[in-house]
């Protein structure tokens, strides 16, 4: 019960406060208020990120890193690579420098005759099965992560996955259509959003538990 009632000694009925529901509902809003100020700060945090993302784009041209994780003075800036050969395709879905629809051609590039290669965006093909005239050569490009199929559920619980990087090239290459350039524009920025909805939560939570108190000790 969230109310219990006791006995005076002369029998009278006391209202007696819920002591024990009234530590839960506090410690219930005060995590959801530590929650929204936590989104705040890290909305904060994302800003100054894309403040240093949207830099990079103006920097010049870096040396290509094969290995990952991308770091943040590489996300977003202009590189180059020689591709000896691809040695593998991947078809994505995705959508070119003039936002129309098709499929991105992922060329996983031989760089040596041992160590890591260099995942290439060739470009965007109208179907899964065009024919890319292109055997290699040194590509120009923005520098970005490989695509992450994983499902939300596996991101949130599967082992932290470190994406190797990725080259958009700057033009269409083997007859493909160049492909849409990465931007700091594609970095969701939902803390303030996430940030209202824990208040909204701390606040509809303190109020429904105000108004069951007066409910039942009016009751009484």
């Amino acid at each position: 019960m969230l109310l219990t009632k006791a006995l005076d000694k002369e029998g009278i009925v006391m209202k007696k406060w819920p002591i024990i529901p009234t530590i839960v509902t506090v410690l219930a809003v005060a995590t959801m208020i530590g929650l929204g100020v936590w989104q705040l700060q890290r909305k904060g945090e994302k800003e100054a990120q894309l403040t240093a993302l949207w830099a990079n784009m103006r920097k010049p041209a870096a040396a290509y890193v094969m290995n990952g994780p991308v770091a943040n003075d590489m996300l977003f800036r202009k590189s180059s690579v020689m591709c000896i050969r691809p040695v593998k395709w991947v078809q994505v879905s995705g959508s070119d420098i003039n936002g129309q629809p098709g499929y991105r051609y992922i060329a996983d590039c031989a760089t040596g005759a041992e160590g890591p290669g260099a995942m290439i965006v060739a470009g965007v093909g109208d179907g899964p099965n065009v024919k890319v005239n292109w055997s290699g050569g040194i590509v120009n490009g923005t520098v970005t992560n490989e695509p992450d199929s994983r499902s939300f559920i596996e991101k949130l619980f599967a082992a932290k996955r470190v994406l190797r990087p990725m080259l958009i090239s700057s033009t269409g290459l083997g007859g493909l259509r160049t492909a849409k350039p990465p931007s700091p524009m594609s970095l969701p920025n939902d803390h303030l959003l996430y940030a209202i909805q824990w208040f909204f939560f701390a606040a509809a939570a303190s109020v429904i538990f105000i108004f069951a108190v007066r409910k039942k000790l009016s009751e009484q």
